[in-house]
């Protein structure tokens, strides 16, 4: 009897061990599985911006760096918004400082030296620094105009117009590839003491978009922002001394603006309302640019990306008297603030949102503290940092390294060294590539993920370029003579898009990925052209982690099963069959 109740306490054993594997395989499951599902949340591919002059980094500053007269001030602007982890800087070039005595004479009037020479050195160090500029081309030098009384109103004749376009972009070209025609020609006295017109801005936009295109196939052609304003009676009847930005545009699409720029200019200040904040006809906030699209939409022009020409909130002191806050105020913490939130909000909702141009990054000195324009700056005179700068420059660090999901050329985690141009081609992946074939040019791209595809160009004309990872040779690519992993970009036949992939089988960490344009006298290579269109980052995680849950479940059942059945034989519960 002891033998037995001992055989049988044993055989129980047995079993609750048998069930409490089972019991535990199914837990170590389902917590891989949970695992499995947060990793999947946390990684998610990040939606791709597919619109063109989208997939870029969003932040930028106006500057007044044409008005600096110690060029240390220039250089130390412009280390300060690269620090700041901004990617664009927005600069008036003076048609009056280029072009000032007599129509086709780019000499300055004392000394007859060349005007582009200032400007040129401005254009060095902003590349310096790897700052896209975005130029406002304006101001109509005395020859143009018999009637002087206003600086900023247009010329009289729109070819003299063009004419400087024309001749901007040429001596730009390649460097500057974005230009803005005009600004805030809906009010005074940006368009003169005249009433406002609509279709005579969109005749200035025609010839000037026309000669731009003639100097430069790639140059991007931006519209001229829009003052906000409910509108102010011209004293001639029916007419407008600043017209309502909302009837302006679409008095531009009446008048067929669609065809005449690439990119849509919209001033987005906040005044006193935080940026969530939504749009009204009769309210003057960030997001009225809403009502600006339903127009761009209404006429069929939702193909192009609007970029902010002049954004942010003014944080004027509460002692300011009322009749001077222009732009209302915010505290400085709300200035912060409400920016990043601004352009969080656009990022995540808008996929027609680009680059978002702060008004203003730092003034000469100029602009007096008793005046509300002081109050947006970034950084004062002195150099010294604001709220939104530091705030800007904690909230810009995300972006230099990216996830899983696909990301155009011009993305804030690639980074270009030497002449890369912009291409813009209709059947690019985002309508644009970036294309070199210099030597020695090269691109990095940040990254954490274990799989890069390269979407590229492949044809007669393409080279070779060297590929490194985290500055050693990727495995699984061929090497050179010199030990460099490599590819080639050579195809015969027509010149087609393709799908090349860099790394196979990286740590699932982040990486760096470096392009760099070889030699085609080197290397032997028919071609030398090198076209990035886009990266993807991919990872096998998001399938390998459930597939293990399952595979841990499934391996403990398979112990459990077997071994409860032997149990069962042996108690007699269960029969061997027959």
């Amino acid at each position: 009897m002891a033998w037995r109740w001992i055989k049988g306490l044993w055989w129980g054993a047995a079993l609750l061990l048998v069930a409490l594997l089972a019991f535990a395989g199914l837990q170590l499951a389902r917590m891989a599985y949970r695992a499995a599902a947060i990793r999947l949340e946390n990684e998610a591919p990040s939606e791709a911006r597919l619109l063109p002059d989208t997939d870029i980094n969003p932040y930028g500053a106006n500057m007044f760096l044409q008005r600096e007269v110690e060029p240390w001030k220039i250089d130390k602007t412009l280390q300060m918004a690269a620090e700041a982890g901004l990617g664009w800087v927005k600069l008036q070039f003076p048609w009056e400082q280029l072009e000032p005595e007599r129509k086709g004479e780019y000499l300055t009037s004392q000394t007859r030296e060349s005007t582009w020479d200032r400007y040129d050195r401005i254009v060095a160090a902003c590349e310096q620094y790897g700052l896209e500029i975005v130029a406002r081309l304006d101001r109509p030098p005395a020859w143009a105009r018999d009637d002087n009384t206003f600086q900023q109103a247009p010329p009289d004749d729109f070819r003299d117009y063009g004419d400087f376009v024309y001749a901007f972009v040429s001596h730009y070209r390649g460097r500057i590839q974005y230009i803005q025609i005009w600004n805030e020609p809906n009010i005074f006295p940006e368009w003169g003491n005249r009433p406002v017109n609509p279709e005579a801005y969109v005749e200035m936009l025609r010839i000037a978009y026309t000669r731009a295109k003639e100097a430069d196939p790639n140059v991007r052609v931006l519209s001229a922002p829009l003052a906000f304003t409910l509108g102010e009676p011209h004293p001639d009847a029916g007419e407008w001394r600043s017209m309502n930005d909302l009837e302006y545009l679409d008095g531009m699409y009446r008048a067929g603006a669609a065809a005449y720029f690439d990119i849509y200019s919209a001033n987005a200040f906040g005044m006193q309302y935080p940026p969530e904040e939504p749009p009204d006809p009769a309210v003057l906030n960030f997001q009225r640019v809403l009502l600006h699209r339903e127009i761009m939409e209404r006429y069929g022009d939702e193909g192009k990306a609007v970029w902010f020409n002049e954004y942010g909130w003014n944080a004027a002191p509460a002692s300011m008297p009322a009749g001077e806050l222009v732009w209302q105020r915010v505290t400085e913490q709300q200035q912060a603030d409400y920016t990043l939130r601004g352009i969080r909000l656009a990022r995540e909702e808008w996929p027609w949102a680009g680059a978002f141009l702060i008004w203003y990054f730092r003034q000469v000195g100029n602009i007096p503290p008793d005046s509300a324009e002081y109050y947006f700056r970034m950084v004062d005179p002195d150099f010294t940092p604001r709220q939104v700068h530091l705030a800007v420059q904690d909230a810009t660090k995300a972006q230099q390294e990216v996830g899983l999901g696909l990301y155009q050329e011009m993305n804030a985690a690639v980074r270009r060294y030497g002449n890369w141009a912009q291409v813009f081609e209709p059947e690019a992946n985002g309508g644009a590539m970036l294309v070199s074939e210099a030597p020695g040019d090269s691109l990095t791209f940040s990254y954490h993920g274990e799989h890069v595809d390269l979407i590229t160009e492949v044809g007669p004309e393409g080279g070779r370029a060297q590929i490194s990872l985290d500055g050693q040779p990727v495995p699984g690519l061929p090497r050179d003579d010199a030990g460099n992993s490599y590819i080639s970009l050579h195809s015969e036949g027509e010149t087609r898009s393709a799908r090349l992939p860099l790394v196979a089988d990286g740590d699932p960490g982040g990486h760096t990925l470096r392009i760099t344009v070889a030699d085609p006298a080197e290397t032997g290579a028919a071609g030398g052209r090198i076209a990035i269109d886009a990266f993807e980052v991919l990872s096998e995680q998001e399938a390998s982690s459930p597939v293990l849950a399952v595979a841990m479940y499934l391996g403990t059942m398979a112990v459990a099963i077997p071994l409860l059945i032997w149990v069962l034989r042996r108690l007699g519960i269960v029969t061997r069959p027959r």
